[in-house]
């Protein structure tokens, strides 16, 4: 029976991310998952494709706080809850070619985070009180969907078969194995075959309850709706913020010899987009059988 192996939240866009044994689900994805992004003096995104230093910027939970670290840089914090930014300006902000509103951290984040990266930045703290629409080409099952500061969609749902495999074609070529965090997923499902997320229409989890993680709520299901497509951030090596020196285009040198999709004009995808069909406010855990649904099209 397939399980959930992994569960990851990237709560600034592009920054490194924080590996879970549970996490919450709602309607936008796992909490606080892309609540937060950098952005321009524009307000346009700013992202490891340009600046792949923000992968060594580090980020924890502390409290009612998001601790926020990086190489010779003294600990930045910021609050979890956008109602303690009040007062905080309003900054238009854009994600590929959607605008949202986001909030602005202040002065003391974006002095931090402009030195570090080398080119002016601010801190947006997603508006809750926003919503951004997921393209509705892929949300007719759903009835509609939001999201944050994600790419497009809430979750990103990948097999760690998928993962294994390509390993092994990299140790084929003399290449070293990769970390499933060059691919940033948000849910990670052992016992599946390789690349059998690209045909599961939906995963169902059976809502459960514990001590820590609180009462069951509604089942989770989760519908798969669009395969990822990959850029070359899977090039950066998370751990130094840079692409192999011996290896710097992988592994998407890889990855085109196997993975370009023809129904997304020769596109290498490399995971599944996910939307939360139902089981908003229940909790996903390391360890939790889901079931596969799958759907082969026409």
């Amino acid at each position: 029976m397939p399980t959930i192996s992994e569960l990851f939240v990237y709560p600034i866009k592009s920054c490194a991310g924080i590996a879970l044994n549970q996490a919450r689900l709602f309607a936008t994805g796992l909490e606080y998952d892309r609540c937060w992004m950098l952005a321009d003096p524009s307000g346009a995104m700013l992202t490891q494709r340009v600046h792949p230093r923000m992968a060594l910027i580090k980020v924890a939970f502390d409290g009612d706080d998001l601790v926020i670290s990086a190489p010779g840089m003294s600990e930045l914090r910021t609050p979890l809850d956008a109602a303690r930014l009040a007062p905080a300006a309003a900054r238009r902000a854009q994600v590929w070619g959607d605008v949202v509103q986001g909030l602005d951290t202040g002065e003391e984040s974006a002095a931090w985070f402009s030195r570090f990266i080398g080119v002016p930045a601010r801190l947006l703290r997603f508006d809750p009180a926003q919503q951004r629409i997921v393209d509705p080409d892929y949300t007719a099952s759903t009835g509609g969907a939001t999201t944050f500061f994600a790419d497009g969609f809430p979750l990103l749902v990948l097999g760690q078969a998928s993962l294994d495999d390509l390993n092994q074609r990299l140790n084929g070529k003399g290449a070293p194995a990769i970390p499933m965090d060059r691919f940033r997923p948000n849910v990670v499902v052992s016992g599946l075959d390789a690349y059998e997320e690209d045909y599961v229409e939906t995963l169902s989890v059976e809502a459960t309850g514990s001590a820590d993680a609180g009462p069951a709520g509604e089942a989770v299901r989760l519908q798969l709706v669009k395969t990822c497509s990959r850029c070359p951030m899977p090039t950066i090596d998370q751990a130094t913020g840079a692409p192999n020196p011996d290896w710097p285009n992988e592994p998407t040198d890889t990855m085109s010899t196997y993975r370009a999709n023809a129904q997304r004009n020769g596109a290498i995808t490399f995971g599944n987009n996910a939307l939360v069909a139902s089981g908003a406010g229940a909790w996903l855990r390391v360890g939790q059988t889901v079931e596969a649904e799958l759907g082969f099209g026409d």
